[in-house]
């Protein structure tokens, strides 16, 4: 194992992001981020196997467009967290702003705190767990992937969703249009236990389940005012 280190006092996002990519390109195989100080874009488009560990809170998009990367922050992350992403795993310990894992395809985001608002918007596959709670419209127009929350949901929840699945632990404020809510099956218990001990994230919620609705996958004049709410 080769380890690299880059101080970020004095640098710019672009000068960060540049020497990752020539430690990667001379075979370090886990880089330490230091005093990140919250900037933005960190990490993004990487696309080789390396461990990147942000000693500190990063801004925007970090770790966005990566695919293969094992990303650590210790500290709490802005917006955008992963978005975009086609493979990897990313961890946070401690919070996310708004949109975490927005749009990933692939990979695993871990918030082990509170995410804000939209997390998991528009998710194509992958699985995004949240150790907290969540701000709302969380997994609106999800398109595949799970998102699991530990904690509770504000309003909105799983709104709009066409396909993948939702488990949240706590309460919600109110749930999205045209969603069913059911009780998790064996199965399902078993992907809870793996995934959320595996990241060491609570598994003793009462977790409940929520899928589309599929009233929305095609218009029937008996869905209107659904339809008319949505639009």
């Amino acid at each position: 194992m080769k380890k690299a280190s880059i101080d970020c006092r004095g640098k710019t996002t672009r000068e960060i992001n540049v020497q990752i990519r020539d430690f990667i390109a001379d075979h370090a195989t886990e880089i330490e981020i230091l005093s990140p100080a919250a900037r933005h874009n960190l990490g993004v488009a990487t696309i080789e196997p390396v461990k990147m560990v942000f000693d500190g809170s990063v801004g925007y998009f970090c770790g966005g467009m990566i695919d293969g990367p094992e990303i650590l922050v210790r500290g709490s992350a802005g917006w955008g967290l992963g978005e975009t992403m086609m493979g990897g795993t990313i961890v946070v310990e401690g919070n996310a702003g708004n949109g975490a894992g927005a749009a990933i395809r692939n990979g695993t985001v871990v918030v082990r705190g509170h995410a804000a608002a939209r997390a998991g918007i528009s998710m194509k596959g992958g699985l995004l767990m949240i150790g907290g709670s969540v701000g709302y419209m969380s997994g609106f127009m999800m398109q595949k992937g799970t998102l699991i929350v530990c904690g509770d949901a504000a309003e909105g929840l799983a709104d709009s969703m066409y396909l993948g699945t939702v488990y949240i632990g706590g309460k919600f404020e109110s749930l999205g249009h045209d969603t069913e809510v059911s009780e998790p099956t064996d199965e399902d218990w078993k992907f809870l236990r793996e995934n959320l001990s595996r990241f060491e994230l609570p598994c003793d919620r009462p977790f409940r389940k929520i899928v589309a609705g599929r009233r929305l996958w095609n218009f029937d004049k008996k869905d209107f005012d659904i339809w008319k709410a949505v639009l």
